[in-house]
């Protein structure tokens, strides 16, 4: 009797973590009007690629491309559902490595915040200055405060107007609901495979190491359509596995 007490106990522990985090956003009006408008559709959108709502999510963004990719866990895949727009670019291709520098990071990140009273509607907070940035920083001050965010302007973030964030953050808090705590989000220069990114990159020698680097973990995903596993050394170089 004792054992299934605590199975139980430990069943409802469970189902608490998992709408605990929902529960807490939908306290906020924003996050209500974002499901109001926009929850029947990005069910639809799930519902054609005939994927479930609220599973893993992976975030790929391109800056000389102005586009954010949401991919899908899919089958043990991850699957392209949908590419959003960056409305307003900031500073020019190449990672970021001051306060300041208005440029938007390249490398590999993931949600770190949830912003539900934003000043820019709702907001996404990333990662930002991972390890590698902190080695590799140019200043002292590596900046942060980086974020997915609503409304069209921007020093350093990546917007995606108002209406377009209350899909993103919706998608992102129905994963994180349904138990993934860390949505992976990779940012680089642009499709590092392509001809028009390598005369782009071209133009930018110094970050030519750093670029070659983050280049494994795009080819890794491009070649697998799954996250590599990802570290950084003493020098701040990313290792993949």
């Amino acid at each position: 009797m004792k054992r299934i007490i605590l199975i139980l106990v430990i069943l409802t522990i469970g189902v608490s973590a998992k709408t605990s985090f929902k529960k807490q956003q939908l306290k906020f009006i924003k996050v209500r009007q974002a499901i109001e408008d926009k929850e029947d559709y990005v069910k639809d959108l799930f519902i054609f690629h005939d994927i479930k709502y609220g599973s893993k999510i992976f975030i790929r963004v391109f800056k000389l491309d102005n586009t954010l990719e949401l991919w899908v866990l899919k089958n043990g895949k991850y699957k392209l559902v949908k590419v959003y727009t960056i409305c307003m670019p900031s500073g020019v291709i190449g990672p970021k490595r001051a306060q300041g520098d208005l440029q938007v990071p390249e490398g590999f990140y993931y949600i770190n915040h949830f912003n539900p009273y934003s000043s820019y509607y709702l907001s996404l907070g990333i990662s930002y200055p991972n390890k590698s940035d902190k080695i590799l920083k140019t200043k002292r001050d590596a900046g942060g405060a980086i974020y997915i965010h609503g409304s069209c302007v921007t020093i350093g973030c990546m917007p995606l107007t108002d209406d377009i964030i209350k899909e993103v953050y919706i998608i992102a808090m129905e994963s994180k609901n349904n138990g993934q705590n860390k949505i992976p989000v990779h940012i680089f220069p642009c499709k590092m495979n392509h001809k028009y990114c390598k005369s782009a990159m071209n133009r930018y020698p110094k970050n030519k190491a750093f670029w070659n680097n983050i280049k494994e973990g795009y080819d890794y995903f491009e070649t697998n359509r799954t996250l590599p596993k990802v570290k950084i050394n003493k020098k701040g170089k990313y290792l993949f596995k």
